[in-house]
């Protein structure tokens, strides 16, 4: 069997985007087709948390969190003192915005939250490392992109959901605009980052389920033609836990089963996460199920650090009973590790690639 492809979903723990560029060309070399930018800095190394001056800036809302010394009330809020960033829940800062007195929904509008310009920034510095020969001239810029569920039951009170969030999305979808109107079609790809998985487990009313499908498929319109589009699914990675446990893959594969029927453009893939204590048959006997589009891969999240090899090795077999032509990636970002553990991490990534299994 051939060499297997890696997937790299986003934030990876390095310095800056070319110190990610370069560790990825010299450690994975041929067996990446895309390369994100790690999601590096103080701000961007902690997901949605890069959202939280944007919120702060817009004159037309206010942030607001509970009262403690007034049950029910709610107060301005608070920056924590080590700032707007956190890698703990402890720490987070807890602002949830509502729309200002006097200010109309229908002029709310939110002009920049980032991803445009860090995109830009750093697709100017692959370039250069594609004509220093550092990056492969055939792999794309890779931007990853929260999908606004996450944000927005995160940074917006519950009773401004109706208000606020059609803005908020808007503005994300601008994002996306931008950024394909500004990179060679050919040069780039999205993929949204989906944490509607946990909230479908938890939610069975086949209402809403159809409203989170209906929404993922959504968010192909703002992805140019001929931008690579991929869907990594997720169960979250807030201090290495799941916001829930999956029973098994079935989930994952009804989700990525629905979003493929109904996206009317090319899907590259779709990325399933696979939990490290999952090498048992009843976990991926559901992949027998899926039913994707001819040209989009499976891509499987069974590379974690904690056992290595071995352990990759292990899901691998198991998985390989079900279906045999998938890529491999981690379950989720590495923006929230030790920095000194990538390497070694990448290294594991190409040898699971190379096992021929």
């Amino acid at each position: 069997m051939a060499d297997r492809e890696v997937l790299l979903l986003g934030s990876i723990a390095l310095t800056n985007p070319e110190e990610v560029f370069r560790t990825v060309g010299s450690v994975l070399g041929g067996h990446v087709r895309r390369i994100p930018d790690g999601e590096t800095g103080n701000a961007r190394a902690y997901w949605i948390q890069c959202q939280n001056p944007f919120f702060l800036d817009n004159p037309q809302v206010e942030m607001v969190e509970p009262d403690p010394d007034n049950p029910g009330s709610l107060r301005p809020a608070r920056v924590p003192s080590n700032g707007l960033y956190s890698p703990t829940m402890a720490g987070a800062y807890r602002g949830q915005a509502r729309l200002r007195a006097g200010v109309s929904p229908a002029d709310l509008r939110f002009d920049n939250f980032g991803y445009a310009d860090w995109a830009l920034e750093s697709y100017a510095t692959f370039k250069r490392l594609q004509r220093e020969g550092v990056v492969a001239s055939d792999v794309r810029f890779q931007v990853s992109i929260p999908t606004t569920q996450v944000i927005k039951q995160a940074r917006i009170l519950p009773s401004d959901l109706p208000v606020i969030g059609p803005a908020y999305e808007a503005a994300i979808f601008r994002e996306v605009e931008r950024i394909c109107a500004s990179i060679p079609h050919n040069d780039l790809t999205i993929q949204w980052d989906c944490t509607e998985p946990s909230a479908y487990e938890t939610i069975p009313a086949a209402e809403a389920r159809r409203g989170m499908i209906a929404q993922l498929i959504k968010y192909a319109e703002p992805v140019a033609d001929g931008v690579e589009l991929g869907y990594h699914l997720c169960y979250g990675d807030w201090e290495h836990r799941h916001s829930v446990e999956p029973k098994d893959a079935a989930v994952l594969v009804e989700i990525a089963n629905a979003v493929s029927a109904g996206v009317m453009r090319p899907i590259a893939w779709f990325h399933l996460p696979v939990p490290r204590d999952r090498s048992d048959d009843a976990y991926f006997a559901p992949l027998s199920n899926l039913k994707l589009h001819p040209e989009t891969q499976l891509v499987l999240g069974l590379v974690h650090h904690t056992d290595g090899i071995e352990g990759t090795h292990k899901r691998m077999q198991a998985a390989n009973k079900v279906v045999q032509e998938y890529a491999i990636a981690t379950e989720c970002g590495m923006g929230r590790r030790p920095p000194e553990t990538i390497q070694e991490l990448l290294r594991i990534h190409k040898q699971a690639a190379e096992l021929g299994v």
